[in-house]
């Protein structure tokens, strides 16, 4: 993950406007089909976010730069960035996934809707 100059994480969600922190994390959030995921997954940015959790709060977390939960949930599977063996089983897919971006990452898991 990417440091800032200063020894912390610096992420954010996308836009610049005026909402607070949970309102953009609502608003960039949706369902999405594997082939938005994809090239976030090339890149290195996609997390999978465990049932366990919620992803308003990893999304949170990241906002707040809380490095130490984000590590612990790095460390126990809980959050895991997402590899080319994850990639290739969704490839060809056609589940549905709960995504929300919080830059440069886009948290996602399994869709509970569809």
């Amino acid at each position: 993950m990417s440091q800032a100059d200063d020894g912390g994480m610096k992420y954010q969600i996308f836009g610049t406007d005026a909402e607070s922190a949970d309102e953009k994390i609502a608003k960039y959030t949706g369902e999405v089909p594997w082939s938005y995921l994809l090239p976030h997954c090339l890149k290195g940015n996609l997390l999978w976010v465990d049932p366990s959790l919620e992803l308003a709060e990893v999304a949170r977390a990241l906002v707040r730069d809380d490095s130490l939960a984000v590590a612990t949930w790095l460390g126990c599977g809980d959050l895991v960035r997402v590899g080319e063996l994850h990639a290739a089983q969704w490839a060809e897919s056609r589940e549905r996934f709960q995504a929300v971006v919080v830059t440069p990452f886009v948290l996602f898991r399994k869709s509970h809707l569809g």
